[in-house]
């Protein structure tokens, strides 16, 4: 079923203009059919926090369950905002203590834009850790990506990430390391997943607290994992959720910190992302930087539209498969009432009523 517009959020209005299914609000009303809320803590900065919405809010109304999609944004204190991004947010956006009273069957928290070497320094870390608290509590299950999968399993367990000599940055082939799980269940074995960071929990350290693997690659390492009872947190490392442009506007914003000296080396292509003619524009393009930073000129204009046709969006089957698979598995074990997390005889230390690997 498609996701539900409550609420008079733009993002509705480019999902539908994108193709996707949206239900006005007015004809949901009068359909029988079980609603889902699902929680979005965004916490990514001003840039890139309505693409964020979007991408999430996509992977939601792909799935195929039978219900009805809501889906409740809201953020949390210590993040840096401009004007124009907190306007967005205090016109759209619910507010943590309300998202509380109301009560959610599942909760997505986004990365965000860190500022400090360790985690617990950022102005967001309490907040976000409150949030952590009441999930655990409160929600049926939590999925996490990039810097929250990162904060809470530090949270968690006490584990700090790892600072990579490179950014580990591209498309990469990855493979299940675990067939059976519901989570992945009839999806591809080898799947590509967008990845973007610098900072890496591995596989040794998530098992060795009895986190379980689900999906990794040899080059940058786990993607997707759950806590030890194999449901009530979900681990993403990559980016799944990642439009086939987003990481072309963070190579583009690379480019313009190297020609406006904020790096000092000319970003390298993303792995795996560019093929040969992309990379063959981006050549030329290169050379034009650079004359024009050392002739002081403007930037050339950044050749968008010539890469577009060149790119190729190989990982969203399968993302929208692990979601359908998540919030079905949520479907199936959550209350009617959203505020609280489970219907009866349900075992939150293993909800989905399997042993777990300890």
């Amino acid at each position: 079923m498609p996701l539900v517009a409550h609420l008079d959020l733009p993002t509705f209005a480019r999902l539908q203009e994108e193709g996707e299914d949206i239900l006005d609000k007015s004809r949901a009303d009068h359909q029988d059919i079980r609603a889902l809320h699902i929680g979005l803590l965004n916490m990514m900065p001003d840039a890139a926090l309505e693409a964020t919405e979007r991408q999430f809010f996509r992977l939601v109304g792909a799935c195929n369950q039978i219900a009805q999609f809501y889906v409740h944004p809201f953020t949390i204190s210590g993040l840096e905002r401009g004007a124009q991004g907190q306007a967005h947010i205090d016109k759209y956006y619910q507010t943590f203590e309300q998202i509380k009273q109301e009560g959610l069957d599942a909760l997505i928290i986004s990365g965000a834009n860190v500022t400090h070497a360790h985690l617990e320094k950022e102005d967001f870390w309490q907040p976000l850790t409150e949030v952590f608290e009441w999930a655990k509590e409160n929600v049926t299950s939590t999925l996490c990506s990039c810097l929250a999968t990162h904060a809470l399993i530090q949270y968690c367990h006490g584990i700090r990430r790892v600072h990579q000599p490179s950014k580990r940055w591209g498309v990469f082939t990855h493979q299940l390391t675990d067939r059976t799980h519901p989570l992945v269940v009839e999806i591809n074995t080898r799947f590509d997943v967008p990845h973007s960071r610098f900072n890496d929990v591995s596989q040794a350290a998530m098992e060795e607290v009895g986190i379980k693997v689900l999906a990794s690659a040899k080059e940058v390492g786990v993607h997707l994992a759950v806590s030890p009872d194999g449901f009530r947190m979900v681990y993403f490392q990559g980016h799944p959720e990642y439009d086939d442009v987003s990481l072309l506007k963070e190579y583009k914003r690379e480019v313009l910190r190297f020609f406006y000296q904020e790096r000092e080396d000319y970003p390298p292509y993303p792995v795996h992302y560019f093929n040969q003619q992309a990379q063959e524009i981006f050549s030329t393009y290169q050379q034009q930087v650079l004359a024009a930073q050392s002739q002081q000129q403007p930037l050339p204009a950044f050749p968008e539209q010539e890469i577009l046709p060149f790119l190729d969006n190989t990982w969203r089957d399968t993302a929208k498969a692990v979601f359908n698979n998540w919030l079905g598995k949520v479907y199936q074990i959550t209350n009617q009432d959203r505020r609280l997390p489970f219907m009866d005889g349900i075992n939150p230390d293993n909800p989905l009523g399997f042993r777990c690997e300890k």
